[in-house]
């Protein structure tokens, strides 16, 4: 895998209703092997120097203030390589244990235990992974933005972000910390950023992605969170915006047929 190209781009249309501050993590995590990256920002045409910050687990915040009435964001990077394996916090099994606003695990304490009795380590990530894939239906647009677990279990339905989130209640709710990651996909299909979970078993974080829709070994680490409130394309404070256009593009040289009997890292 340490030779693979991958080439990801992101376009983001914006209609602005007045001042605001705009904050995007679209850039691959910092740590990644990058062999070429541009990030521009243009409000009403004219060009605009965003803010660059990187968080504790190496997300890159683009942030900047506007004033205008469009702004367009164009970002590509060449990623010729792969990350480190994910660095395990001395937090991260306190923080990624405690319910979310997205995944509420302490409500889901009870389903899990009934489900996954006996199950431990990797073999319990197996099992939530199949039951989550069995349970719920892929179907776009059928899940509101303020859907969390609890809501996607009964509703039985959701798109990647809701799989991850009801994967990580689950997990959390039987004492495994996990996390949510926003990711570019090469092979997904359609394309669009993606939502996976990980989960830290023996000293280390695994992928979960219950919707097993784009091969694990391709993915790019985008934003790392407690769920989709920390891990989101773009945040605004301020002014209203309206999104007008959003692509995504993300491809791979070549990789194997992703094994979903093995675990891999988000790397």
């Amino acid at each position: 895998m340490c030779g693979v190209k991958r080439t990801v781009t992101c376009s983001i249309d914006l209609g602005l209703t007045g001042p605001a501050r705009l904050v995007y993590s679209v850039a691959v995590a910092a740590g990644i092997p990058l062999a070429d990256e541009s990030f521009t920002l243009t409000v009403d045409g004219a060009p605009v120097l965003p803010t660059e910050i990187t968080d504790v687990h190496g997300t890159r915040l683009h942030t900047a203030y506007v004033d205008g009435s469009t702004a367009s964001m164009r970002y590509e990077a060449v990623v010729d390589g792969i990350d480190a394996v994910p660095v395990v916090g001395d937090a991260d099994d306190i923080v990624y244990l405690r319910p979310s606003r997205y995944c509420e695990s302490d409500s889901l304490a009870p389903t899990a235990a009934s489900e996954f009795t006996g199950l431990s380590g990797l073999d319990l990530l197996q099992a939530v992974i199949s039951w989550v894939n069995d349970k719920l239906t892929y179907v776009t647009g059928s899940s509101l933005p303020t859907d969390g677990a609890v809501r996607t279990l009964l509703a039985r339905q959701g798109v990647c972000r809701d799989f991850a989130h009801l994967s990580i209640a689950l997990l959390r709710a039987l004492n495994v910390p996990a996390r949510l990651a926003a990711v570019y996909a090469p092979g997904l299909s359609p394309m669009e950023f993606h939502a996976v979970a990980e989960a830290l078993v023996d000293g280390q974080w695994w992928v979960v992605d219950a919707t097993q829709l784009a091969p694990r070994q391709s993915l790019l680490r985008v934003a790392t969170g407690r769920d989709a409130a920390d891990t989101a394309f773009l945040t605004n404070f301020g002014a209203a915006t309206q999104l007008n256009g959003l692509e995504v593009t993300a491809v791979v040289d070549d990789f194997a047929l992703d094994d979903t009997t093995k675990l891999t890292q988000l790397r």
